[in-house]
């Protein structure tokens, strides 16, 4: 059977190539906001860290009604990092949206989401959006698209999918690029959009089924289970069978039963909700992401959602540094600094972020978090820090398999857009990093090529920051996970050292000036320092203890050039992602609301000197 009155799609895509703003367009096109209602732009983006980072961390769902339908869309992240948001979106979804941008055309991630769409067996329909940028070539893109679906393994059905060409920021789409200019709406895409993705389909006489995809929390009825009803039908107060992971079922009354309307939860109809709707389920406090509701007369569990595995894990522990817990000049101090508490949000975390894993080590105030990628792990932190925690975090680490015998690491197909003057460079990078060049090609008259790499996940560790400066700010790097490939051995890691504080106490003008000379600091005057925290980066090779402190000894001499004026290079202020993507393996990141500061595992600088002399002592 089928429900006619009904569409569920996702939007997939390569980061920033305009899911969230074609998403806003729908929802302005359908009546979803009042005529005078101020509504901001990349309205879905609803958490602050979003907003300003300007990428989509978690999938979400919104229903826009387009004549006698409702369509349910699902927005998704574009980041591979966030994959499990992408996977569990799909769980949920009959079709999918896959945009992209006119000008770039496929990249990394828009491989990754549509290798999960096709997977899925879902159909596709292909939006090539931004068609007003001045670089746009549609034709190529759309060609580039297609050999990405062969190169996937796309049978006939799925490579036999619909295009349609828009600009989401102006809400204007049509069937052929040059008339999207002219085009008043996006009825071309709601229209096809209708025709070509599905209905949902269910079992007439089949017992009530739905799976839980997500989680959220209301202040007024606790912890939300987000399903989609496979089907029969439920509705406030109805009693449901709470299918565990475990297999155990647990007969549980759900309270309450929400459906979305625009960007509103609202109470589902008397009548309740059916097949095909997404719901969020109310009434049941421990229930967990890929738990089943079904009939309790006839309880018939749905399969678990599958993740990919984490490739990349760092460890993350309470602060041990003399500042922590205390307020310095100009920075507030955290407010949760015990093990405890770190702990029982890291627990928390495991509720609603399927992608982490979260593992015990030797030491019972550290734990080794697991996720698929910098930038993943790198939100986790940064959402902690906000909420007041201290923490220690150390230097980012790929996760390494045992195949056939042989030690595996995993590998990242990396695409790099740069002007023609840093092929070079960007070549001698990668290769340093054990990469291996696959394609190349040029845009033609435009001065950038596009190289495809695939290089170690733990050559690209550090590697953005070194990147975006030899390429003066002006190249564009993705990256993916592709596969695991046998140990590549030894890299070449950040060539250069550190100047280490060797005592605690507030920076002074006087010593920083003479310090600059040897490297770039990360510290300003009147800031304070303590012994094993890094204050610079060393022009050598190698660790260099210095003195930050050092104050300037006074005469009673007189003399007219005695005191020159001292000019002091602006410190390099290093964000929490170049802060973990910068350190060393006996390096950390101390992380607090309002400061990051970089450190050595061993403060004592008598005790790191023992265990280098230790490591190089020949062994007999």
């Amino acid at each position: 059977m089928q429900r006619a009155d009904l569409r569920n799609v996702a939007i997939v895509a390569h980061v920033d190539h305009g899911k969230t703003t074609l998403v806003d367009a729908m929802l302005r096109q359908s009546g979803a906001f009042r005529a005078n209602q101020a509504v901001a732009d990349r309205v879905m983006d609803s958490m602050d860290l979003e907003r300003e980072k300007g990428i989509t961390i978690l999938a979400k769902n919104t229903a826009v009604h387009y004549g006698h339908l409702k369509i349910n869309i699902v927005d998704t992240p574009g980041h591979a990092d966030f994959g499990g948001e992408v996977e569990r979106g799909l769980t949920m979804v009959d079709g999918v949206l896959l945009l992209v941008d006119a000008s770039e055309g496929p990249l990394p991630q828009t491989r990754f989401v549509l290798r999960k769409t096709l997977e899925a067996r879902l159909p596709v329909i292909c939006v090539i959006n931004k068609i007003d940028r001045p670089d746009a070539r549609p034709a190529e893109v759309i060609d580039a698209v297609y050999e990405l679906f062969i190169d996937l393994g796309a049978d006939e059905q799925q490579i036999d999918f619909p295009i349609v060409y828009c600009n989401a920021r102006a809400g204007q789409a049509a069937m052929a690029a040059e008339d999207v200019e002219t085009s008043p709406d996006l009825k071309v895409l709601f229209d096809l959009l209708v025709e070509r993705i599905p209905a949902p389909t269910y079992e007439e006489d089949h017992p009530f089924q739905a799976l839980v995809t997500n989680l959220d929390a209301s202040p007024y009825v606790g912890r939300l289970a987000l399903c989609r009803i496979r089907n029969g039908r439920v509705k406030k107060g109805d009693p449901a069978a709470w299918c565990r992971h475990d297999g155990s079922i647990e007969r549980v009354r759900l309270s309450e039963v929400y459906v979305t309307e625009a960007l509103d939860r609202v109470d589902a109809p008397p009548e309740g909700a059916g097949p095909g709707d997404i719901i969020a389920v109310a009434g049941i406090p421990e229930i967990m992401i890929g738990d089943t509701l079904a009939d309790p007369d006839d309880p018939r569990p749905l399969p678990v959602i599958v993740i990919d595995d984490p490739s990349i894990s760092m460890t993350l522990g309470v602060n041990t540094s003399p500042l922590a817990g205390k307020a310095v000049v100009g920075a507030a101090a955290g407010t949760k600094l015990t093990a405890r508490l770190i702990k029982s949000r890291l627990d928390s975390e495991l509720v609603g972020n399927v992608s982490i894993r979260i593992l015990p080590t030797e030491r019972p105030d550290t734990w080794e978090v697991q996720g698929r990628g910098e930038l993943a792990l790198a939100v986790l932190v940064e959402l902690m820090r906000r909420e007041g925690f201290e923490l220690t975090v150390g230097k980012p680490q790929v996760l390494t398999r045992e195949i056939h015998g042989k030690l595996h690491e995993p590998m990242e197909r990396v695409s790099v857009d740069v002007p023609e003057d840093f092929m070079g460079v960007v070549t001698q990078l990668l290769s340093l990093r054990k990469g291996r060049m696959e394609t190349m090609t040029n845009h033609g008259h435009t001065g950038w090529c596009r190289m495809e790499w695939l290089v170690p996940s733990r050559g690209l560790i550090g590697f953005r920051t070194e990147f975006l400066t030899e390429t003066r700010g002006t190249g564009q790097l993705h990256h993916v996970f592709d596969r695991y490939e046998p140990w590549h051995g030894d890299l070449r890691t950040r060539p250069n050292g550190v100047m280490v504080a060797d005592r605690r106490g507030p920076t002074t003008a006087y010593a920083l000036t003479n310090l600059q000379e040897r490297g770039a600091m990360f510290v300003g005057p009147g800031v304070e320092v303590y012994e094993g925290m890094l204050v610079g980066e060393n022009a050598r090779s190698e660790d260099m203890d210095v003195n930050p402190t050092k104050e300037k000894k006074q005469t009673n001499m007189r003399a007219a050039a005695s005191d020159e004026t001292v000019r002091l290079v602006p410190a390099l202020q290093l964000s929490l992602e170049q802060a973990l993507e910068f350190i060393r393996e006996d390096e950390c990141v101390e992380v607090t609301p309002s400061t990051v500061r970089l450190r050595k595992v061993i403060l004592d600088g008598a005790e790191r000197g023992r265990r280098r002399g230790a490591s190089r002592a020949p062994r007999d």
